[in-house]
């Protein structure tokens, strides 16, 4: 990702930054990071037992991707989270929700249910006679 001064921005190999970390890497203020919370879903650090933010690199990412679409791009707020949005629901991924139900899998499995319920009395009859 570009920062707004076009100087592309190295992310050290971390597991976790601190929010002072990600100020000097992005050039982006804590307050607005912590406001950036609150507005974009996708930037989401976890707390510390002593409740200091942690941002993964995949956090860090995003803020550099929000401030080039606020800042350069000149997006609203709104407008950037409907495109990242946007992004998110073009490239989903395989999980779950797009394996297709047992229902959709077995819905041509009831008129075989029916015949097989209809030959086993067919059989019980002949058993119990």
């Amino acid at each position: 990702m570009q920062p707004s001064n076009g100087e592309s921005v190295q992310i050290p190999n971390k597991l976790y930054f601190r929010i002072g970390d990600v100020v000097r890497l992005t050039g982006i203020k804590a307050y607005v990071l912590r406001y950036w919370e609150t507005e974009f879903p996708t930037l989401s650090p976890k707390k510390s037992g002593t409740n200091q933010r942690l941002y993964r690199r995949k956090d860090v990412e995003s803020v550099l991707e929000i401030k080039h679409l606020l800042y350069d791009k000149r997006f609203t707020i709104e407008g950037a989270r409907a495109h990242l949005q946007a992004k998110r629901e073009q490239v989903k991924p395989v999980g779950p929700a797009s394996v297709p139900s047992q229902a959709v899998l077995f819905s041509d499995a009831t008129p075989n249910v029916d015949r097989i319920r209809k030959e086993l009395k067919d059989i019980l009859s002949l058993l119990e006679n």
